[in-house]
């Protein structure tokens, strides 16, 4: 039995959400810098504060996948649960979040929306391989990947057109612009009707469907070593490092942000112990056992994927949190957050982020398509790695900020082939039983990084280069060439 074809009118529902989710994350990324820095923080502390992105990702995604995969509510589905629970709690976040008082309830808040967002996103990428034909996997996620493109455009317009509106696009010290309030607000309705369609338009596979396509079809899992004959070493390793991590922290004063990283660490050897004891005690079907025994089996062609996009989503962090202050100052000409260049600033950014986010909309549906039909999907990335390296190298080059247009479009490349050419490789190589739990873990891969720059880049920023962030773009262009690097291991021939 195998799962019908989607037509375009099935492509569009199947991932239609993922626009509005994507709005989110645009005024997100494009705005918490600043609206940190216009509630009083210190550039230095931004990467700590952004700390709540990446952690609510490495929490939440393994957790949502598992839950999902095990899931089914009869007509409301498999995924469309946790699709509509995120949006309704995003898009209170949105509300809330211009309203902030002071940076500890912005920072709150920037937990609470992350994680509603990887509640909604997590499981959209198991959607894509329910509901697609293997054959179809790769135009399922390029649609994908264009509805975010095209999220992200509108997310990142929308304070540059409430200012084309008359909105005030500068506050008093302290205080949030109202361009920026105003497209919270407006981005919370339109991430709610987004969602809202994909979860009315479709229809999931119950699960006696689904079990009849996965007989139909290889499983293209690996059996994982059983947990229970494990030994406890890995896991001593893990809480070794986070001791390590906390000395180091103590020892060279470090920021403060590093001893989450220490924590982290110990964290995660803990539980690996605490999987492995409650295995040797035949509870192996546990959510904990579960994750942990799934990590340890992923497949050899993820494991390799799994690098290449440890050090991207590296470098994508690093954007995010300091395009900001990197135009503000070096192509602004000020670091006064309250000044009327730097808002013009924030502006400006979001009008660059809507640029490589509209670039990725578009080459995701013709030029990645095109580039691999001819070199192949694990070449195709390849070229769209060094893309992202010639736009963060270029900003040390470009000092009128009209010029960063050229830089936004080799990044949106970058973002295009990021958010469909991995994904497209490994779906067909994933069981059906097992896409949430393993995109989830898969996506641990992308908020990891996020987490390590957020801990570690500002004790590098207030050693190294103390009030020059734009060094960090270079940062940002040696992870991408560590991420070519790794790509050449991923197998040529990967379908």
């Amino acid at each position: 039995m195998e799962k019908p074809k989607q037509g375009f009118a099935g492509l569009w529902n199947i991932s239609f959400g993922f626009f509005g989710i994507q709005i989110g994350f645009a005024l997100q990324n494009a705005n918490m810098s600043r609206i940190f820095q216009s509630l009083g923080e210190d550039i230095e502390r931004l990467p700590g504060l952004w700390v709540a992105a990446p952690l609510t990702g490495l929490l939440v995604q393994p957790i949502i996948g598992h839950m999902s995969d095990r899931t089914w509510l009869g007509r409301f589905g498999r995924r469309r649960p946790y699709f509509l629970a995120g949006a309704i709690l995003a898009a209170i976040a949105l509300f809330v979040m211009p309203e902030s008082p002071a940076i500890w309830f912005a920072a709150m808040m920037l937990w609470v929306l992350d994680a509603s967002l990887n509640i909604s996103m997590e499981p959209f990428r198991a959607f894509v391989g329910d509901m697609l034909r293997k054959d179809q996997h790769s135009v399922g996620y390029a649609v994908q990947t264009a509805f975010i493109g095209a999220g992200a455009v509108v997310g990142s317009l929308f304070p540059s057109l409430m200012e084309a509106m008359g909105v005030a696009n500068v506050a008093p010290p302290g205080q949030i612009p109202d361009t920026v309030r105003y497209a919270f607000w407006f981005g919370g309705i339109a991430l709610f009707l987004a969602v809202l369609w994909t979860v009315v338009t479709t229809d999931e596979f119950s699960p006696e469907q689904m079990a009849a396509f996965e007989s139909a079809t290889p499983d293209g899992g690996q059996a994982s070593r059983p947990l229970a004959s494990r030994s406890y070493h890995g896991g001593l390793a893990w809480a070794a490092a986070g001791v390590l991590v906390l000395f180091v922290q103590h020892h060279f004063a470090l920021l403060r942000e590093v001893l989450l990283l220490g924590a982290l660490l110990i964290g995660y050897g803990l539980a690996n112990m605490a999987a492995i004891a409650l295995a040797r005690r035949g509870n192996d079907h546990n959510m904990l056992s579960s994750i942990v025994g799934d990590f340890s089996g992923m497949p050899p062609l993820m494991k390799r994927l799994a690098l290449v996009q440890f050090f991207s989503w590296s470098a994508l962090f690093i954007m995010w949190i300091n395009t900001t202050p990197i135009v503000a100052q070096y192509h602004f000409g000020t670091t006064d957050a309250a000044s009327a260049a730097y808002q013009e600033a924030g502006n400006w950014v979001g009008e660059l982020f809507a640029i490589y986010n509209g670039v990725a909309a578009i080459a995701a549906l013709t030029l990645l398509p095109w580039l691999a039909r001819r070199l192949g999907q694990a070449r195709t990335h390849i070229v769209g790695i060094a893309c992202g390296a010639v736009g963060y190298a270029s900003f040390f080059l470009l000092r009128d900020p009209t010029h960063l247009i050229v830089s936004e479009v080799f990044i949106g490349i970058f973002w295009a082939s990021v958010l469909a050419m991995p994904y497209a490789i490994l779906a067909s190589s994933l069981p059906q039983a097992k896409l949430g739990i393993y995109m989830g873990l898969f996506n641990v891969f992308v908020v990891v990084p996020q987490l390590l720059v957020a801990t570690v880049m500002g004790s590098i920023m207030k050693s190294l280069f103390p009030g020059e962030p734009i060094y960090t773009m270079a940062f940002a262009a040696f992870a991408l060439l560590l991420a070519m690097i790794a790509m050449t291991r991923v197998d040529q021939s990967a379908p």
